[in-house]
This record gives structure tokens, C-alpha cells and sequence, in this order.
């Protein structure tokens, strides 16, 4: 069962500050979580997450199946899915970074995948994205969200909603 819907920025971020060779028992928990399939993700999202490096970046890689939902799978609502992503983008379109010169500071495609996966599967969203406050031309995922009525939670919002102390 699908307890979150993972940004690359969710696990990327946190490698910076928090990196596996210090912080052992953490990515271990979070291979722990990877591997149990409680995490979901488009394979847009996917592919970016591949770029991780160290045995979480392994882990992710060996476990395609366990994160990303198939298309092809009547177990979840796809349709939905497809119908959520095609409004949010028509939706959306002002602030998607693709369908504006990719300016900065918004949203891109990628992005309205996640955020409509996790609002199908009515799910938290981890990223580590920060609002683009109340700028009307520019949105972040967290931002987006809002909008959306997903809940958006930060890598350590997870780590507190699981009950994890390092």
C-alpha cells in the first residue's frame, strides 16, 4: 500500500546534509521504506531519481517496480490519474516552467505528474521545495499542492508522521 509519493527532491536534498556515510541507520530505514513499496512516483520522476548516488541510489534503481504504478494496472484508478495530470496542466499552465519559457521558479511537468499522482492515490507528497510565496506568475510544488489539496510534507515531516528517531 502506497503511503507517500516521492520528489527527487525528497530524497536528493537530504542526501546533502544528511549523507549516508554519517548517517547510516537513517538510509538504511529509508531503504527499508523504498523496498517495502510504500513509496510511489512517476517514471519521469523515476528516471531523475536513478541519479542518486550511494546504496540508496542502488536501492532506488533495483526497486522500479516497487515505486513506480503501471499504466497498465487496473489495481489503481489510472484513469483518474490521467484525467487529474491533463486538468492540472490545463489548470496550471500559467505557472509550468515548459509552457513558459522556462522561467524560474515554477512548476514543471514532472512536478503536475507527482503532484497528481499523490493527489490520485490521496497520499502526502515529499519534496524538499520551498513556496514561491504569493507570486502570481511563479508556483512550487508545495504551492501547487496547496492549490490541489495534497498534503505536502518535507523529508522530516515523513520521518516524524513514521515515528523515526536517529
Amino acid at each position: 500500500m502506497k503511503r507517500y509519493c516521492l520528489d527527487t527532491s525528497g530524497f536528493s536534498n537530504p542526501m546533502e546534509t544528511t549523507p549516508e556515510d554519517i548517517h547510516v541507520s537513517l538510509w538504511l530505514l529509508m531503504k527499508t521504506m523504498v523496498e517495502s513499496g510504500c513509496l510511489a512516483c512517476t517514471p519521469e520522476i523515476y528516471e531523475e531519481l536513478t541519479r542518486i548516488t550511494g546504496d540508496i541510489g542502488v536501492c532506488l534503481c533495483e526497486n522500479e517496480h516497487n515505486l513506480i504504478l503501471d499504466l497498465d494496472d487496473a489495481g489503481w484508478p489510472v484513469e483518474e490519474y490521467i484525467e487529474c495530470v491533463s486538468r492540472m496542466q490545463a489548470v496550471h499552465e500559467s505557472v509550468i516552467a515548459e509552457y513558459n519559457n522556462d522561467r524560474k521558479n515554477t512548476v514543471g511537468l514532472n512536478d503536475i505528474s507527482i503532484i497528481a499522482l499523490a493527489k490520485t492515490l490521496n497520499v502526502p507528497l515529499i519534496s524538499m521545495e520551498s513556496s514561491a510565496g504569493n507570486s502570481t506568475t511563479k508556483r512550487r510544488i508545495p504551492d501547487i499542492c496547496q492549490l490541489e489539496g495534497v498534503v505536502h510534507f518535507t523529508f522530516n515531516d515523513m520521518l516524524r508522521r513514521e515515528g523515526h528517531r536517529i
